[in-house]
């Protein structure tokens, strides 16, 4: 057994030992033996039950540099996870491109590339950051459905401090430029961020164990998990209707007890997305966080929503979302950064999705974040109301100062303020609910908050005996956004 001194003395683990807190049992088989290996581990076995390939990169071996052999051990993983339908993971800890490989070095990372994009939709892939991920190789995870980090020790950047400070003349540290919380809550680039290394692998094996081991799993023939109701049953909204409230509590209150695992829970936190568990049976869950920006869409919740629905339609997974929007962030700073295109990438997801998707309108449902939010139009399979929900095209507030704006100009004061608030009342009346939503059959259903469950349950049964567009091979993969 080699010594893990020096990977200890940076407060890190070896190799080996993480492979070990990975496998169920500590149990794997090597697949390249050690004079072949290069610096990289490769490596089959069983995490939570289900079948894994894994390149595991060793820090102690030339500091994990990437040459050609070390591509090609990684390529070969990738090659053997698509080959046996399982998933793939990638423990990165490198410090780049072996420089004296020159030219080879990088053709390495470009075969991998390669096949991660030739993967991507077909087998989940994860990466766990565990040290440093430079250059080039801060692609591989960016590839990626999946990425970890943890405090202090992830670091990822395309170029590093020194090369920023020599280019722009700015100066900035390792952790501020590409650390774990940089990723976690301002690039989106990590979904899990964990405090140390074992709690990394324990929260890698529960996301494996929620996941379909590839895209020919067939819709509610997952693996059989032990599953128990909540104990929350009925979780309700604040009665005013300009207050925030968690929306985890909801889901809580609705799916299996303690299955809910939350992605990306520090960025873009307009929008909770993440897996969760309804009579074992996996769901994906997009929801509108009234408890942050009053659960708006922008540019980065758009893109977050948009590539977990086109991950879970890539993989068979049902899609419950539950809505409480009241439009898209306006603003000069969010038209600038695209807001249009962002928007239109969640449109496009939830359009294309095929998988069975219930929509539950908590509260607001305004504008063109209602259609965004998996509306019937965009193809919803069902979608449900909570009483005294609204769909709308916006507030009374907004609304009236447009309608009534020529009645109003010419009044004093006193006199316009009480001409519009009336006309909000009255615009709240007749326009701020779902009658009409209902009479269109853009609303299926009102339901009370203590009926959610159990209308989840039996409407996904039902949708997921139907039958979906598939071909033989992969649909789409899951491009960044």
């Amino acid at each position: 057994m080699p010594s893990y001194e020096s990977q200890h003395k940076k407060g890190k683990l070896h190799a080996e030992e993480r492979l070990r807190l990975l496998f169920d049992g500590g149990i794997y088989k090597e697949l390249i033996t050690e004079k072949a290996r290069d610096g990289v581990y490769i490596c089959e076995g069983v995490v939570c039950g289900v079948p894994v390939v894994v390149a595991a990169q060793d820090f102690m071996f030339k500091g994990g540099s990437l040459g050609a052999r070390h591509g090609a051990n990684i390529a070969f993983a990738l090659d053997l996870a698509i080959k046996r339908k399982c998933p793939f993971i990638c423990i990165n800890d490198s410090g780049g491109a072996r420089i004296q490989e020159g030219v080879d070095a990088l053709a390495a990372y470009g075969n991998i590339f390669f096949r991660h994009t030739k993967a991507s939709g077909v087998v989940p892939q994860i990466s766990i950051i565990d040290g440093p991920c430079a250059g080039g190789a801060a692609y591989s995870p960016g590839l990626t459905d999946f990425v970890f980090v943890v405090e202090n020790l992830s670091y990822m950047f395309i170029t590093g401090p020194s090369v920023v400070k020599s280019v722009t003349k700015e100066q900035v540290s390792t952790e501020n430029l590409g650390g774990a919380a940089v990723h976690a809550s301002e690039s989106g680039v990590a979904h899990f961020k964990n405090q140390n290394e074992k709690e990394c692998f324990e929260q890698v094996r529960k996301l494996i164990s929620l996941l379909p081991q590839n895209n020919r799993q067939k819709l509610g023939r997952q693996k059989k998990r032990s599953w128990m109701p909540p104990k929350i049953e009925t979780v309700q909204i604040p009665k005013d209707r300009k207050k925030g409230y968690d929306v985890r509590n909801i889901i809580a209150g609705v799916f299996d007890e303690d299955s809910f695992l939350e992605i990306q829970s520090d960025f873009a936190r307009s929008v909770v997305v993440g897996f969760a568990g309804l009579e074992g049976q996996t769901i994906g869950i997009v929801a509108s966080q009234p408890l942050f920006m009053a659960g708006v869409l922008d540019c980065n919740s758009s893109d977050k929503a948009a590539r977990f629905v086109r991950f879970c339609d890539a993989f068979n997974i049902p899609i419950v979302t539950f809505t409480d929007v009241t439009g898209f962030l306006p603003g000069t700073v969010q038209e600038r950064m695209g807001i249009i295109r962002h928007g239109a990438k969640l449109l496009f997801a939830f359009s294309e999705a095929t998988v069975p998707k219930i929509n539950v309108i908590l509260r607001k449902a305004y504008g063109g974040a209602y259609i965004a939010m998996n509306s019937k139009t965009l193809g919803a399979d069902r979608v449900y109301a909570w009483p005294n929900a609204e769909v709308a095209v916006m507030g009374e507030s907004g609304a009236v100062e447009i309608l009534y704006a020529k009645e109003a100009r010419p009044l004093p004061e006193g006199e316009k303020d009480a001409f519009l608030q009336k006309k909000a009342i009255e615009y709240r009346q007749q326009m701020m609910n779902c009658d009409r939503a209902l009479k269109m059959g853009f609303v299926d259903e009102m339901i009370f908050p203590e009926q959610t469950r159990e209308k989840l349950v039996h409407t996904m049964k039902g949708l997921l005996k139907k039958r979906r567009p598939f071909s033989s091979g992969k649909r789409h993969g899951c491009i960044p956004l």
